[in-house]
């Protein structure tokens, strides 16, 4: 199209091929690792081995010697640069926050602490001579488990952590919930394991650091899923330096799911180490290196209890979780297991009383924080295992004892008793098109007609709801962020017509450049290839808070509509006045501006876009120039939904579990792009489907990590998962102007639950099993089915 054309289409809603796959799928992607800077030196961590052991000693001597190696740093350096302490950024009354160096100086307080750095020529020189860097290790007693850890006389992992314990939370009304429980027609109470998660992205994460003395400036390249975040903590926290002073670029980011938003040790390093070397420093993980270093997620340790009454209505919820969150308190992690865990223990359900109480507690693992659903699946878990086990004490078909207890339409906005406030909502339909979907009675039917055989079948039915794009940023500092959660959106037209999009979210995996330009086509009324959109650079865009979260199209899309319309309404009154007619006798149609009811009077995008840069004919004290700013703090959380249901066929014989077939519906408001959503669903199903039969960061009692690698972490393969049945309802949220919610991570929020509820279910049916933590590996459940029936042949033999 050219610029004096009208397009009467609509982008919004249509499932458009991403604008950024072609640069994927032929390799031109360009990502941290690979930029090159001349004259550039690489780094090597010298990574702790003990789980807990204090540095006696680091002979740098052992290698400075060998050619090619130009540097040996160590915590003495680090503390003697005036490098501070890596902050927490979320902050709860009375935390407990041990130092977090950038390396260690006199403890390793997990296997992968860092305890020196080797800087040489090349890669391959660096991490020869780390290999052969001496260090004088003294092992320390070391805990691994966060029930271990608060035992009397456990291994104490920071001595300004007494107890091992960070912190206390709670939520709700205990006495509320006690007084449900003593009136309750029947209780159950379950106890249960959210396992550790290792989020192995297909990148690696990469620091690539630049100091150029003459300026004092710093360029760092990095994956970074909030460039902003990343250059705040530096500048003002870490490194001491004015903030705008570092540059940080967060180039193509090949997957983070929660992994890349936190302040890293190595690339405070890459900055320490440029300055000092006075030349660019590049470091680049291993594998190895991300299973020991890479922040993990999940490790509850969970007791809940559910009371109902004789009409089987639920009265009260009770949740108590031990929360492991590792060796040191990082960016988010006193959050996920409070305010993104506790609140979400409402469901979607009309719970009259909850209440939920936390203990965060330090071990001498990697540190846990923010992972993919970040608190939201674990606490889906908590309620949805107990919710099936109590439609199991009743009797009842659970699917059934879910509707009869759902929030109602009518209800929104919804109240919780654990201080969220639901915005909107209708999760019946959902969950009549899910059963529908996937021939509920049918499934039940064969079910029965399996029991006793050598294969038998699980349905897993779960309803979910999740938070996101956090808000506002008022109330998330009131409850001890350390950040905005606003966004911003800069909109900048050229004198062609041309467009370019700036935001402060990013992209590493979600469809950006594709969604959001969708969104100016349509406010605009210009072809989408007009459009491009720049983010990941904190020296060209606005100030903004990244991507975490599922926030970016609530809160990023939003900000941009926002700058949108105000692109518009100035186009408009130029237009106007180019036409010699009053504002209001003009509408914006088709991508062209014309007179109500005279056609042939009007002005293309184009003409309004090149006369505001060349200001020959403007409105009496307009300024010159077509570009819009926006900042949007929203009102509220958004609340996307929906029910998903997994079925399994399990081998009696060997325990093995196949997932046989799974479908969702979710409700995320509009859906900008079908075909984003459905690809963001599939991966989120596949990553929960993970954690429920696969995925386990195992760890020894000391804190030895026993799934270091792809030999003993297993994660899904396309062939162990079958083709997904996916569909949505659409409940709009009234709280942003694009009525959208969060999709990014709802597959992994539900899909654990589905799949765990499904092998339980079938295990139920078959054995009377009510309970067993995941991951339903073939040997636990072989072992599970094996005991219950020994138990059940004593029983009858009794």
């Amino acid at each position: 199209m050219t610029g004096n054309e009208s397009r009467t289409d609509k982008y919004f809603g249509q499932a458009l091929k991403r604008k950024e796959d072609p640069r994927f799928i032929t390799g031109a992607g360009n990502y941290t690792d690979d930029i090159v800077i001349p004259g550039m030196l690489h780094a090597a961590m010298v990574r702790s081995p003990y789980p807990h052991a204090k540095i006696n000693g680091i002979n740098k001597d052992s290698v400075l010697g060998m050619p090619g190696v130009v540097a040996v740093l160590t915590g003495q350096d680090v503390a003697d640069a005036g490098i501070g302490s890596i902050p927490v950024g979320w902050l709860l009354p009375e935390l407990k926050t041990p130092a977090h160096p950038a390396i260690a100086l006199t403890e390793a307080n997990h296997v992968g602490d860092i305890v020196a750095v080797v800087v040489a020529e090349n890669r391959a020189l660096a991490e020869d001579a780390a290999a052969l860097l001496e260090v004088d290790y003294e092992p320390l007693p070391s805990v691994a488990f966060a029930g271990a850890a608060v035992a009397e006389g456990a291994p104490v992992v920071h001595d300004d952590v007494p107890g091992n314990v960070a912190f206390n939370w709670e939520i709700g009304d205990p006495v509320a919930v006690q007084e449900a429980f003593n009136v309750a027609h029947k209780t159950v109470k379950v106890r249960l394991k959210n396992q550790r998660l290792i989020p192995n992205a297909i990148e690696p994460r990469a620091s690539l650091a630049q100091f150029t003395p003459s300026s004092g400036e710093y360029l760092l390249y990095t994956t970074s899923q909030n460039p902003h975040i990343h250059r705040l903590i530096l500048a003002a926290f870490v490194m001491n330096i004015p903030e705008h002073k570092l540059r940080v670029i967060s180039p193509d980011v090949g997957g983070g799911f929660g992994s890349k938003i936190f302040q890293y040790q190595e690339e405070v390093i890459m900055l320490l180490a440029a300055r000092l070397m006075g030349r660019p420093v590049k470091w680049t993980a291993r594998r190895s290196e991300a299973f020991v270093s890479d922040m993990q997620g999940r490790d509850h340790e969970t007791e809940t209890e559910m009371a109902v009454d004789e009409n089987g209505k639920m009265l009260a919820l009770r949740v108590n979780t031990l929360a492991n969150l590792g060796a040191y308190q990082t960016l988010f992690a006193p959050a996920v297991p409070t305010y993104l865990y506790g609140t979400l223990c409402n469901g979607v359900y009309k719970f009259p009383a909850v209440h939920v109480k936390v203990q965060g507690v330090m071990t001498n693992t990697v540190p846990v924080d923010a992972y993919r659903g970040a608190g939201r699946p674990e606490a889906t878990y908590a309620v949805e295992r107990t919710v099936d086990a109590m439609a199991h004490a009743l009797g009842e078909d659970p699917a059934e004892f879910r509707r009869k207890n759902f929030i109602q339409p009518e209800d929104f906005p919804y109240q919780t008793p654990v201080a969220l406030v639901y915005d909107s909502g209708d999760y019946e339909p959902a969950l009549d098109m899910a059963l529908n979907m996937m021939k509920y009675p049918d499934l039940r039917a064969e079910q029965a007609r399996m029991k006793g055989g050598n294969k038998i079948l699980g349905v897993g039915v779960i309803s979910y709801v999740e938070a996101c794009g956090l808000a506002p940023s008022a109330l998330v500092g009131q409850l001890g962020a350390q950040a905005g959660q606003w966004e911003s959106s800069l909109v900048r037209v050229y004198p062609t017509g041309k467009v370019e999009l700036f935001t402060g979210s990013h992209s590493h995996g979600q469809g950006h450049e594709t969604a959001f330009p969708q969104i100016a086509a349509d406010e605009l009324q210009i072809p989408i290839e007009d459009i491009d959109l720049v983010h990941g650079d904190t020296g060209r865009m606005p100030y903004g808070w990244g991507t975490y979260g599922s926030r970016s199209a609530a809160v990023g899309g939003s900000a941009l509509k926002v700058a949108l319309q105000k692109i518009t309404a100035k186009a408009k009154k130029i237009a106007a006045h180019l036409l010699e007619a009053s504002e209001e006798d003009v509408e914006h149609e088709g991508g062209v501006f014309r007179i109500k009811g005279a056609p042939d009077q009007s002005k293309t995008f184009f003409d309004v876009a090149l006369m505001a840069h060349l200001a020959h004919s403007l409105p009496d004290g307009m300024e010159p120039g077509l570009e819009a700013t926006a900042f949007y703090d929203p009102k509220n959380f958004v609340y996307p939904f929906g029910t998903h249901i997994a079925v399994v066929e399990i081998d009696t014989d060997t325990g093995k579990v196949d997932l046989r077939n799974y479908g969702c519906v979710d409700d995320c408001g509009p859906l900008i792009n079908p075909l984003i959503v459905e690809g963001q669903v599939h991966g989120g199903i596949a990553q929960g489907a993970g954690q429920a039969l696969w995925e386990e960061g195992a760890y020894d009692e000391e804190g030895n990590l026993l799934a270091a690698t792809y030999m003993e972490y297993t994660m899904p393969r396309a062939d162990d998962l079958p083709m997904f049945q996916i569909d949505h309802t659409v409940t709009p949220s009234p709280h942003n102007p694009l009525g959208v919610k969060g999709i990014g991570e709802s597959g992994t929020i539900a899909s654990s639950s589905a799949v765990a509820n499904a092998v339980l279910d079938a295990l139920w049916h078959e054995c009377g099993i009510e309970h067993m933590d995941m991951p339903y590996t073939a040997e636990k459940v072989w072992n599970a089915i094996r005991d219950s029936r020994g138990a059940q042949g004593q029983a009858a033999d009794d």
